[in-house]
């Protein structure tokens, strides 16, 4: 947990001291002696790295384009090219009001819609939950379908990246506790997904499809995942924290943390992001939502990582 009570002014987040505190971030979690280094034991140069951002809140509440910029200002410098950087959420359209396609054409990366780019008929979670389909789903584009029980991962996650960095914000779902990393990942990479709506559907769901399992290889085993298997690290954006409001920009329901966490492990940041927000909220008075404990429970079970507040070491860095 980086920490710079100068990171943000009214709200707005300084970009040389953000680009520091993501330095200082990346040589602590991964014990390099330089930030060069730090990067290079993440991806290589080889690498097509999928930088995953949640947008639909905009740049004050979503992820915000400062954190991204300074991720990216790191990775060209550890030799990465350009081309091989892409921002990606679900929707072109959110990128693009968060300021992520502007961002996108100043370091000369390349800006994408996991939606957009259509969805991979060979890779997909199939769970007896029935959806409706909408248009841009795989099955009700390709045959008019009204229902369906798979949701199709997108074919710029499996066919466009090696490797995947979460740049998640501080912010709360109502179902999922915070639009955190696992939330953000798995939601954002497939079709058919108003069927996880509810408490116990998204649970089940959420790690089910984080830990999508590889192909099966002709030599036997199984190759990498299309999605878990891909996260070379997590970064919360913490900077500023809204504890309501979900999709909506709510500042009035916000306060400047003025932090970065960055870890290897997604269960660990999503559930202390959840006690930071309920810790905000019982200040404030206001009813905890919950936050779903099963979700980070059954995330656990699958060995995604540590839902155990009392097990999570904490490394503070000012």
């Amino acid at each position: 947990m980086v920490d710079n009570t100068n990171a943000t002014k009214a709200f707005v987040p300084q970009g040389k001291i953000v680009e520091e505190m993501v330095r200082r971030g990346i040589l602590l979690v991964t014990g390099k002696t330089n930030e060069a280094l730090g990067w290079q034991s993440l991806v290589s140069s080889k690498d097509v790295v999928g930088l995953k951002v949640y947008a639909e809140p905009g740049p004050s509440s979503g992820t915000r384009p400062a954190v991204v910029a300074a991720v990216i200002e790191g990775l060209l410098a550890s030799g990465l090219p350009a081309s091989n950087i892409i921002i990606w959420d679900k929707r072109l359209i959110d990128l693009r009001l968060s300021e992520f396609v502007a961002l996108g054409q100043r370091y000369n990366v390349r800006v994408a819609g996991s939606m957009d780019a259509g969805y991979d008929e060979k890779v997909f979670y199939d769970n007896a939950i029935i959806g409706s389909l909408i248009l841009g789903d795989l099955e009700f584009d390709r045959s008019g379908a009204r229902t369906g029980r798979k949701s199709y991962v997108s074919k710029l996650v499996t066919q466009s990246m090696t490797k995947i960095i979460s740049i998640s914000p501080l912010l709360n779902h109502n179902v999922a506790g915070v639009c955190g990393h696992l939330y953000s990942v798995a939601m954002g990479s497939i079709d058919n997904s108003t069927r996880f709506e509810s408490p116990r559907a998204m649970a089940d769901a959420v790690p089910e499809i984080y830990a999508l399992p590889g192909e099966e290889r002709a030599t036997g085993g199984r190759g990498p995942g299309p999605l878990g298997d891909r996260v070379v690290l997590c970064i919360t954006d913490a900077l500023i924290g809204q504890y309501q409001g979900q999709q909506l920009s709510l500042l009035q329901y916000a306060m400047e943390l003025n932090q970065i966490w960055l870890s290897k492990d997604p269960v660990a940041c999503d559930v202390l992001a959840v006690q930071e927000l309920d810790r905000e909220r019982q200040a404030r008075e206001i009813p905890t939502l919950g936050g779903n404990p099963k979700l980070y429970e059954n995330a656990a079970e699958l060995e995604l990582g540590i839902d155990d507040l009392a097990r999570i070491h904490i490394i503070p860095a000012r």
